[in-house]
């Protein structure tokens, strides 16, 4: 039995939280699957496969010209293991909190239903994402997304 597995079963056997929960939590770390040791033929980076790298971060660079004052520039690098995190974290939440999350982003614009997320969605996004470069460029900016 995994380490992961026994801490949920202890947290239900000390009412710690409902057999609801825990079914949640123990589908959510069987859904991650099992942890494989690292392949060494792996070790640079590359998919066992031989094919292209996996990547590890969701890059945006936005270089856009300010009226007189230059450039403004973003540059946001998000790790995928932080998203993946963050749906690991969205699957364990009780679909209470996960509604009242979804309510309040959707206050500030942000559309998402966190009771849908799966990890295996997100493995697939990152796999689609891997394989694109997004470049605008315009008189007034550049933007560009990509995935390193």
């Amino acid at each position: 039995m995994s380490e992961e597995r026994r801490k949920i079963l202890d947290m239900l056997a000390q009412g710690k939280i409902t057999a609801a929960d825990a079914e949640k939590l123990l589908d959510a770390t069987a859904s991650a699957g099992p942890r494989a040791e690292p392949d060494l033929a792996a070790a640079d980076g590359a998919k066992p496969s031989g094919g292209r790298k996996e990547p590890k971060y969701l890059r945006i660079q936005v270089d856009a010209a300010k009226d007189g004052e230059g450039t403004e520039k973003v540059n946001i690098k998000v790790p995928f293991k932080l998203m993946r995190a963050g749906m690991k974290l969205a699957a364990l939440m009780p679909s209470g909190a996960r509604d009242k999350v979804s309510e309040a982003l959707s206050k500030k614009g942000i559309d998402i239903d966190l009771s849908k997320a799966k990890g295996e969605d997100l493995e697939e996004l990152i796999q689609h994402l891997a394989e694109i470069s997004i470049d605008v460029d315009s008189d007034r900016e550049r933007v560009r997304i990509f995935c390193e």
